[in-house]
């Protein structure tokens, strides 16, 4: 029987730092079985799924967590099954527009209220191709309820895009995110 740990780490980047994860991994026998990672403002943020056997989570738990005395901060969460609703699909969503504060607020609160989730999320904000302005640029991946037609939730969210004068696009087609924007 396997157990995922879910494992969260944060703190100032440098070379090496997934190299001493999948170390600790390795020695254990885990899998690493899916990641996202960045550097943020000069900090490393990573969030991995270890697949581990029962009888090793809690010292690969333990052995993750002295990466603390590196000065990194470290949490760990066992993973749990869950199945993805049958009813439920997915879908891409790209949003673009000039960058402002709220937009994120503002699509999750709509989201939330037609009982979507946000499976994944990435966001930066680039340079406006003609104008050169700052723009937000977002692009994620959506588990839609199978209440909430497609049509009905483009409808929304293009009332919303309305007001915060970006554009959004939604694809059907789409199972996962690009691994970079």
């Amino acid at each position: 029987m396997h157990t995922s740990l879910v494992v969260t780490v944060i703190g100032p980047d440098r070379p090496g730092l997934v190299s001493l994860m999948s170390d600790r991994g390795k020695a254990l026998g885990a899998s690493w079985t899916e990641s996202r990672m960045a550097s943020l403002a000069g900090q490393f943020a990573g969030i991995v799924r270890f697949d581990v056997a029962a009888e090793y989570a809690e010292p690969l738990a333990a052995s993750l967590l002295e990466l603390q005395s590196l000065g990194l901060r470290v949490v760990i969460a066992r993973g749990k099954d869950v199945a993805e609703p049958a009813d439920s699909h997915l879908l891409k969503l790209e949003l673009l527009g000039l960058d402002r504060p709220g937009i994120v607020r503002d699509i999750s609160h709509v989201l939330a209220e037609c009982r979507v989730s946000i499976e994944e999320l990435q966001t930066e904000i680039v340079s406006g191709a003609m104008s050169g302005e700052q723009m937000f640029q977002a692009k994620a991946l959506l588990r839609v309820p199978a209440g909430l037609a497609t049509a009905e939730l483009r409808r929304v969210l293009e009332g919303l895009a309305n007001e915060l004068m970006v554009d959004i696009a939604l694809d059907d087609k789409a199972t996962r995110l690009p691994a970079a924007l």
